[in-house]
């Protein structure tokens, strides 16, 4: 940052020939870049602008006229002002056209009352100016090492913004092209305070330029993209006017972000990432105010205030690891949020874990849910196909029954990954005696139950790598018509039932009692419950 001429004007140097400020006192925030010392009028193309010319005024016509045209002259390259050594022209004060001709042009003039050492001034300006150089270089180098390995690392939005309000201590907000907010970093800021009808404020802030600061907000605004396509914007909330080091940052840190989006490919996009903190944020009840839920919900464009708050799950029916397992999540959230989108349905959409995908649907009391439901799962089918189930919680009169909606529905498409009759969509009322089972999964009763009627057969497959635990499935699932059962299971009568004879024996009972074999289900679906498989 350059020093102004207020500040050289402070300096022991120029101190020493008792300054005197007679035209543009209004002027001395004007940077100094330079000091060059001239007796000549004929000097403008000399010079380059920032210039604190000195004279002593030796060499300047007497002429009216050709004092204005020096004077205009050099206003015209840009200079900062031009002090004038009173004794050896001039004694007392410099001529009115002299004055008249800078106050026209806006040039600050300076008068040093004592003979001045001009080369004690000069070297006093250069070292100041050549000073504040380094020290911008330090602080760019010191960001490109920061934002360089944030860059090598894949640092994501969050960490980026983070690192920026380490560095800053400002809040920062990064925004989509439609004024949402994707990541934020609020620096300990009130959200409420600071988020609060953030879409409209954003919007009045126009950015005329890549990056600008606008007064009224105290935000400074850079514009984030790559390749000729911008996406988004991010904003400094600086309050006055901004340094030169926070300009610098604000774009390094703008860089970043715009290199991680070209990185990306089975990635979250950042509006997933969003939604998912936010969902998660509700579901673990990290929020000490439900309040803040509701500003970073509408910030994001899904207002959540007295709406009926549904939670839904997508639940995937293949398990994975790597980045396949994570591009097929990527994939199917990305499918959901653009299938809300199509259906105007306002959605907070983001991954739960591994397995599954999480939706908050927030809609206006007149708007049916059953009638809403069925639309937005055909088209999920449409988008993902069967590759999940969609499962539905009970609707929650505000933020704080969410929660138990998340939990319910997911819940629900635990159970119902093992439905075969393919509904659009599954509640707890839809899975009967499977979603009784799989909510008390936990219950240790539940599991004693399981090893009582189960234990030995169970017990007997695994010593043997035997497969009796699945032939006792396929009876039972069958109703205990033992030619389907052998259909199913692939085997010949004879073969099946000497299976059936085998189990029997293991587990000590009579298959041909109805009580025993109503019994051996349930424990198997329990059993299907308290391993929670697919």
């Amino acid at each position: 940052m350059l020093p102004t001429l207020a500040e050289v004007l402070q300096l022991p140097a120029l101190q020493r020939a008792r300054p005197r400020v007679v035209v543009g006192s209004e002027h001395l925030d004007v940077a100094v870049r330079w000091v060059h010392i001239a007796e000549v009028t004929d000097l403008a193309h000399l010079l380059r602008g920032g210039e604190l010319v000195l004279s002593t005024g030796i060499a300047m016509p007497d002429d009216p006229d050709a004092l204005r045209r020096y004077i205009d002259d050099l206003s015209a390259v840009g200079v900062s002002g031009i002090a004038v050594e009173l004794g050896r022209k001039y004694h007392a004060e410099l001529p009115r056209a002299f004055l008249d001709a800078a106050r026209d042009a806006g040039v600050p003039v300076i008068l040093l009352d004592r003979e001045a050492r001009f080369v004690e001034i000069t070297e006093a300006v250069h070292i100041r100016v050549v000073n504040e150089q380094l020290e911008e270089l330090r602080e760019s180098e010191k960001l490109h090492s920061v934002f360089t390995r944030l860059s090598v690392e894949g640092a994501d939005a969050g960490r980026i913004l983070h690192e920026v309000v380490q560095l800053s201590d400002c809040p920062v907000v990064l925004e989509n092209l439609t004024h949402q907010v994707l990541a934020c970093d609020l620096n300990g800021e009130d959200p409420g305070t600071l988020l609060t009808s953030w879409e409209s404020r954003s919007r009045a802030a126009r950015s005329g330029s890549r990056t600008v600061h606008t007064p009224a907000t105290g935000w400074l605004v850079t514009m984030v993209g790559a390749r000729g396509q911008d996406w988004g914007r991010l904003i400094l909330v600086v309050g006055a006017s901004p340094t030169p080091r926070q300009s610098m940052l604000v774009e390094r840190a703008a860089t970043t972000l715009a290199l991680g989006r070209l990185l990306e490919r089975h990635q979250e996009s950042l509006e997933r990432q969003t939604h998912r903190t936010i969902i998660a944020g509700i579901i673990d009840r990290a929020y000490s105010d439900p309040e803040e839920a509701l500003v970073r919900a509408r910030a994001v464009g899904v207002p959540l205030k007295d709406r009926a708050l549904v939670g839904l799950v997508l639940r995937l029916r293949e398990s994975g690891t790597g980045l396949a397992a994570q591009a097929r999540l990527s994939d199917t959230a990305e499918g959901a949020a653009r299938a809300c989108r199509e259906l105007r349905l306002p959605a907070l959409v983001g991954s739960l874990d591994d397995l599954r995908v999480g939706i908050l649907l927030a809609l206006p009391g007149r708007q049916s849910l059953d009638t809403t439901l069925h639309m937005l799962a055909d088209r999920v089918r449409g988008t993902v196909g069967d590759a999940a189930v969609l499962a539905v919680g009970s609707s929650a009169d505000g933020v704080r029954e969410v929660r138990r909606s998340f939990l319910e529905a997911r819940q629900v498409g635990d159970v119902a990954i093992r439905q075969n009759d393919r509904r659009p969509f599954y509640r707890l009322p839809d899975l009967h005696l499977r979603g009784l089972l799989h909510l008390f999964r936990d219950d240790e009763r539940l599991q004693t139950y399981v090893e009582r009627e189960l234990g030995p057969l169970l017990d007997h497959d695994a010593r043997h790598g035997g497969d009796l635990t699945d032939m006792l499935r396929h009876y039972l699932g069958a109703g205990r018509n033992k030619a389907l059962a052998a259909g199913r299971a692939h085997l010949s009568r004879p073969a099946f039932y000497d299976r059936l004879r085998r189990i029997s024996h293991v587990l000590d009972t009579d298959l041909e009692s109805v009580e025993t074999c109503l019994s051996l289900h349930v424990a198997l679906l329990s059993l299907d419950s308290v391993r929670d498989e697919c």
